[in-house]
């Protein structure tokens, strides 16, 4: 090893050690607590990249660092017991998305809560401002309900015809309500019908397609933990029912969806763990501002697009940011 980067490896170390020995000093490894409001495989790809940032940073597990992983699988009721369980194992710090992120903040206002994702912040009251968000809680905002509009207009220019649109959104989530209220305004002009698919849990998916037999020429699935923990069953449904999807992540395109518009979710997850690294060294959350993606990516299902028997403009393929094959 070359004597500079010896040294670069043995300053980085001293950095993070002294945190880690007095944590072991107190009987334990500095400890995250990820509260994941879906399944494994649905955010396995956001979570591997939180955990790399971390190692990055000089955190590696079992090593100087602890992680306690909890899945809610989609379900509201769960997002209270992880956090409560969370606050009784005194983590450090509580690392969550979406839904579950409300349930950590009315879980504790000590531990610091890192959420790497959520829809608005700001108007859901969750901070008190984005520049400084105050008590113990910081993160990233998506901007989705800002997004609708332009994920509508995406979807108009990909399939001109587009008259009539379904929307699934989890009621019990407000800014999903929040978001599927945007869509609904931004298709009145564009002279577009809505067919709102309000669930709360996941027996209504089924119901709600039943419903719409024949009634849309598109859906339009609000993202948050329960289309997300059951993107596989939405993205089933809407390929036997024939219908092109808009959906809020490149990540639900890889279970069958055709079409997203939003942040790279990779991305925000990994600045999630330079948030968790300021807080381990000794940042208070409330003192770190909440982070806006600036870039959005614009990710087509071509195999998706074929299944459906659809022909994309090609003006439109060409402003893609990816294609799946």
């Amino acid at each position: 090893m070359k004597r500079r980067e010896f040294i670069t490896l043995l300053g980085g170390a001293a950095v993070v050690l002294p945190l880690a020995a007095r944590a072991q000093q107190a009987g334990k490894l500095p400890t995250i607590g990820f509260l994941g409001g879906t399944t494994p495989p649905a955010t396995g790809q956001w979570v591997a990249a939180f955990v790399q940032r971390l190692r990055e940073l000089g955190w590696t597990e079992s090593r100087n660092l602890a992680i306690e992983y909890r899945w809610a699988e989609g379900r509201s009721e769960r997002f209270a017991e992880i956090a409560a369980e969370f606050v009784r194992l005194n983590v450090d710090v509580i690392v969550t998305a979406g839904p579950p992120v409300f349930a950590a903040k009315q879980a504790t206002s000590v531990i610091p809560i890192v959420f790497a994702t959520v829809a608005d912040p700001l108007d859901s009251g969750l901070v008190a401002s984005l520049a400084r968000p105050g008590g113990n809680i910081t993160g990233l905002s998506l901007r989705s309900p800002e997004l609708a509009g332009k994920r509508l207009e995406l979807l108009r220019e990909a399939f001109p015809g587009l008259r009539r649109l379904a929307i699934m959104a989890n009621v019990d989530y407000p800014p999903a309500v929040r978001e599927l209220e945007e869509v609904e305004t931004a298709a009145r002009p564009l002279g577009i019908e809505t067919i709102a698919l309000r669930i709360r849990q996941a027996p209504d998916i089924a119901p709600a397609f039943e419903e719409l037999k024949g009634r849309a020429d598109a859906l339009y699935a609000v993202g948050e933990s329960l289309t997300s923990a059951y993107q596989v069953r939405i993205n089933t449904f809407a390929l036997a029912a024939r219908l092109p999807t808009m959906l809020p992540n490149r990540e639900r395109l890889e279970t069958g969806g055709l079409m997203s518009y939003g942040p790279n979710f990779q991305s925000l997850y990994r600045r999630a763990g330079d948030l968790v690294d300021k807080i381990l060294r000794g940042a208070k959350p409330g003192d770190i501002p909440v982070e806006q993606p600036t870039k959005f990516d614009l990710v087509i299902n071509l195999t998706t697009a074929r299944a459906l028997g659809l022909t994309i403009p090609e003006a439109f393929l060409l402003r893609a940011d990816e294609l799946i094959e």
